[in-house]
């Protein structure tokens, strides 16, 4: 019956984070005086979890691994029905053991390198937070479950690129790894919804059933949808730019994160659709090339770094590179046991760095010489191949564009359709509270009348419209306020066809043809 405490495993990380941040809150936890708190319930939690997965791996050494474990169901609708469920397979309980254990040593590690520091309370809570998202993502019992540790653990990761929050480059790097993350997520639910449509639901054994029973195209577009969400996860190109500038956070954040557990989540989803994946040889091809193409690239890139963190972090985009290649050749058992080994050194690599930078002057090595001796290649490699101005100019910009475009959107007709003014987004006061509505009280004092009733109501709705459009449109200016108004609706409409020539906007009609297609 020890499985039946699985769930157990994330919550007492996330409980550990509610208590920091609610102790936070009310100033019980605060300053100096607050660490040795924090750093217990944070610790304590971890032990926890820690002997959990540990006493499953016994017990599944033992009795053999427990496999599919339905706690109860989240929700249901119609026919679709959705359990809470967990995968305690010989794979899941292992990396468990390993998640469980990464999470533990990070945090004591963080008690003496954070000491001290203005924001040690928030990020113990953050890495709690993230511990119980990857620990969901590794024992989940289906898509929905795992997304849910999906989505956890990519707000923290944003919170904690961005922890200095007083440096622009922080928070500008954090940015960058939020929209390459969305776009992943957004491919990831894509995937959710077509299996449930064409597979009947997200459970991974339900998954690896169903695969042989649709058509290949079907299975291919299903897949991919997993495979690009894979794709961004674990920084393999072309969404590889993001990762590198992730190492603004601090170092516990670096090892658990980019180094250690978060990178690796994108070779766990491949691995738990395998049996998918195996009937689109197509995606299969794909994957191993973008991941031999991902080796090449941490390889070449990361022998022109010049600091120990950097040098790390393209190495581990190299290793997962691999990681993906073994998936791509079929190989899942392979990629497993190298996700397992590469994360516990890794680990021990970037818990490690500190000392060693303090110990040592230039830790970085030079690059070889036959690598300097070809100059467009070491040049391009100093360039990272120029694929982050690539993804600038691809992803960034596009995605910074249309959320402008959706602002502009809603201030300029949204806003104006339900009948407020402009400036009302920008009431930050209350006296500006008060001025709004005394210019809300001048515009209703000019209005035509009031009614009663259902039929006295709908005549005084007909008769303020009616007013308003002759005291603005025709009697304004002996017609000029109707003509400057054309004008207006005519620049707006001007406008709009020119934002329907962005390529953004070209490829966002491409895909909502293709899904309504499908």
């Amino acid at each position: 019956m020890l499985e039946y405490t699985a769930w157990l495993i994330p919550v007492v990380h996330w409980l550990a984070a509610a208590w920091i941040g609610i102790g936070y809150l009310l100033h019980l936890n605060r300053g100096e005086s607050g660490e040795k708190q924090t750093s217990r319930v944070a610790l304590g939690a971890a032990v926890i979890a820690f002997l959990l997965a540990l006493a499953l791996a016994v017990t599944a050494l033992w009795q053999g691994a427990p496999g599919q474990i339905v706690m109860g169901s989240w929700f249901s609708s119609g026919e679709y029905v959705m359990p809470i469920s967990f995968t305690l397979d010989a794979m899941g309980v292992t990396i468990l053991v390993i998640v469980t254990l990464i999470a533990l040593l990070t945090l004591k590690f963080s008690v003496n390198y954070m000491h001290r520091e203005s924001g040690f309370q928030r990020i113990f809570m953050l890495l709690s937070l993230f511990a119980g998202a990857m620990e969901l993502i590794v024992i989940a019992g289906n898509a929905l479950l795992a997304f849910a540790g999906w989505e956890i653990a990519g707000a923290t990761s944003y919170l904690l690129i961005g922890y200095a929050i007083d440096r622009p480059t922080a928070t500008k790097n954090a940015l960058r790894a939020f929209i390459t993350n969305r776009v992943g997520d957004v491919a990831f639910i894509l995937g959710i919804a077509l299996s449930m449509f064409w597979l009947g639901g997200v459970e991974w054994p339900q998954i690896h059933a169903e695969a042989a029973n649709i058509e290949t195209l079907a299975a291919g577009v299903v897949a991919s949808g997993f495979v690009i969400a894979a794709l961004a996860k674990s920084a393999q190109l072309p969404f590889s730019p993001w990762i590198a500038r992730a190492l603004e956070g601090p170092t516990p954040s670096s090892a658990i994160f980019y180094g250690a557990l978060m990178v690796h989540a994108g070779v766990l989803l491949l691995i738990r659709i395998g049996p998918l994946l195996e009937q689109v040889p197509v995606v299969m091809a794909a994957i191993a090339i973008l991941g031999l193409l991902t080796i090449l690239y941490g390889w070449l890139a990361g022998m022109t770094q010049s600091d120990v963190k950097s040098s790390l972090m393209f190495a581990t985009t190299t290793q997962v590179g691999w990681m993906f290649l073994w998936c791509g050749l079929g190989w899942f058992t392979v990629a497993a046991w190298h996700l397992g080994l590469h994360a516990i050194w890794r680990t021990f690599q970037f818990l490690a760095s500190p000392a060693l930078m303090h110990q040592v002057g230039e830790v970085a090595p030079r690059a070889p010489g036959w690598l300097t001796r070809r100059r467009w290649l070491h040049r391009a490699a100093l360039q990272r191949f120029w694929v982050d101005p690539l993804s600038d100019a691809l992803l960034v910009r596009p995605t910074v564009s249309l959320a402008r475009d959706i602002q502009y959107f809603d201030e300029q007709v949204i806003t104006r359709v339900v009948g407020l003014p402009a400036y009302t987004r920008s009431v930050s006061s209350l006296s500006q509270w008060e001025a709004l509505k005394q210019r809300t009280a001048v515009a209703d004092s000019a209005s035509a009348g009031y009614g009663t009733g259902v039929a006295g109501k709908a005549m005084t709705w007909l008769a303020n419209a009616l007013y308003w459009f002759e005291s603005h449109l025709v009697l304004h200016g002996g017609g000029e306020g109707l003509l400057k108004n054309l004008h207006r609706i005519g620049g707006l409409l001007e406008r709009v066809e020119q934002l329907l020539t962005e390529p953004r906007y070209l490829i966002v009609l491409i895909v909502a043809t293709f899904v309504v297609i499908l």
